[in-house]
């Protein structure tokens, strides 16, 4: 008998934890290597996880439904087919619940089936380690702390240091020094802040729902969404400009080639891929604004993988990536769009398709809107928004004098952290974007 522990893998930058929303595989069943034993989804994405080894499925550790971090253990599989008996240190999720009521978990406690296992203080992957609920701790912190006997509330009184009040090794050991000679320690400001603060009970808005109406529960996308453009909003200060676009040139290669493009690739061929080059070409151009903030730095990206905001059928939205859009062809580009388009719509992206974007665009003339200033998706700090493309009355200026003219005008925003991007970078790099679009070579072939 071998027991093998399937574990949830890492599933892409940041995400630390995910819901089981289907078990593909009951207990009993007979697994063949590279068979899909759940289904799970996190903020980002769903997706499947497949089972590395053949055998028997003796054991699930979680219920459909259930939150589980990233390096936990959800289910056990036989690889010699026979009923596994588990480890003591594996305890049921409902006796973990119940024992938690009773009592504070302590670091051994949590350490007996820890998430991850690691020597070292890994700071580039902070979800490597455990939560008390409150804050983040490495392996290295739990690890000394665990020796030195103490707990959750103990640690999470100390004062850190660390990138968003995170505990280091040295804050402990610096805590454990001054214990041993009686010095009172330096309490942490956000725990004693949140303890001496007046606990209110949150107030429901009370609203008269009439017989026609009825309410429903947000999806848990769109809860996700909702989430995340708040913190956003409360996280960047959001400025936005706009311009107008003569799209003639653009419109013209579009309208000469969709036709073949279809015939030849079946696929069409958007407007899509030519916003994303206009994009690639213009953070060439501006590069500080392909730019993330950590705290008090910068972080000035060399890659350029552009986001594409995507509407799926049930009216939430994801974000795929182009990566490495400064690299790519045109063509290169409109295949890549189209592919991850189709598969957003379907269910079918897998976590790093949607993760290290570092600036993104939304094409709200898909739906016929002229403007808008959307939520910059974190951790970027510029997001491109293009409009409906509309037939107007323009002046034309030429070197014979002005002249009226019907073109294909669009409104293009883009919308910027000004903690970062001020008025001046915002405008050049919009002004770039537009020349880019207004100089596109409409004698292209592709």
């Amino acid at each position: 008998m071998s027991n093998y522990e399937v574990v949830v893998p890492k599933l892409g930058e940041s995400i630390i934890e995910a819901t089981i929303t289907k078990w593909l595989k009951n207990e009993g069943d007979m697994i063949h290597e590279d068979d899909s034993i759940v289904e799970i989804a996190t903020d980002k994405v769903d997706s499947e996880i497949p089972s590395l080894v053949s055998g028997k499925l003796v054991k699930k550790l979680f219920k459909e439904g259930d939150l589980v971090p990233v390096g936990a253990v959800f289910a056990i599989i036989d690889t010699a087919g026979e009923k596994a008996v588990l480890p003591e240190s594996k305890v049921s999720v409902e006796e973990k619940q119940a024992d938690s009521c009773q009592a504070e978990p302590t670091i051994a406690a949590l350490s007996a089936n820890p998430v991850v296992i690691g020597e070292t203080e890994d700071k580039s992957h902070p979800e490597t380690g455990s939560f008390s609920g409150t804050r983040f701790y490495s392996p290295l912190v739990r690890s000394i702390a665990i020796q030195e006997n103490i707990s959750f509330t103990e640690l999470d009184g100390i004062s850190g240091t660390g990138k968003d009040d995170r505990l280091t090794k040295q804050d402990l050991l610096n805590y454990l020094k001054d214990r041993q000679q009686g010095i009172k320690p330096v309490e942490n400001q956000a725990q004693t802040l949140a303890a001496s603060a007046p606990v209110v009970a949150p107030q429901a808005i009370q609203q008269i729902i009439p017989g026609e109406d009825r309410m429903v529960e947000m999806d848990r996308i769109r809860q996700l969404i909702a989430s995340h453009m708040v913190k956003s909003v409360q996280t960047s200060a959001h400025v936005t400009s706009f311009q107008e676009v003569d799209m003639t040139r653009v419109v013209q290669w579009r309208d000469k080639n969709k036709e073949a493009f279809l015939k030849r690739e079946n696929e069409k061929l958007t407007f899509t891929p030519v916003f994303i080059e206009a994009i690639a070409k213009a953070v060439r151009d501006f590069p500080l604004v392909n730019v993330s903030v950590d705290g008090t730095k910068v972080i000035i990206h060399k890659s350029v993988n552009i986001g594409m905001a995507v509407s799926l059928p049930n009216f939430n939205l994801i974000v795929p990536v182009i990566r490495n859009a400064h690299e790519k062809s045109l063509l290169g580009i409109v295949k890549t769009v189209n592919d991850l388009a189709q598969r957003a719509r379907i269910s079918k992206l897998v976590p790093d398709e949607i993760s290290g974007g570092t600036i993104s665009l939304t094409n709200l003339g898909s739906f016929g809107t002229l403007m808008g200033t959307p939520i910059i998706n974190q951790p970027q700090t510029a997001i491109v928004a293009v409009g409906a493309i509309k037939k107007r009355a323009v002046v034309i200026e030429t070197p014979d004098g002005d002249t009226i003219a019907i073109r294909p005008i669009m409104m293009m925003s883009v919308t910027y952290d000004h903690r970062v991007i001020d008025g001046a970078l915002g405008g050049q790099f919009l002004n770039s974007l537009v020349h880019h679009l207004e100089t596109f070579d409409n004698n292209q072939t592709i």
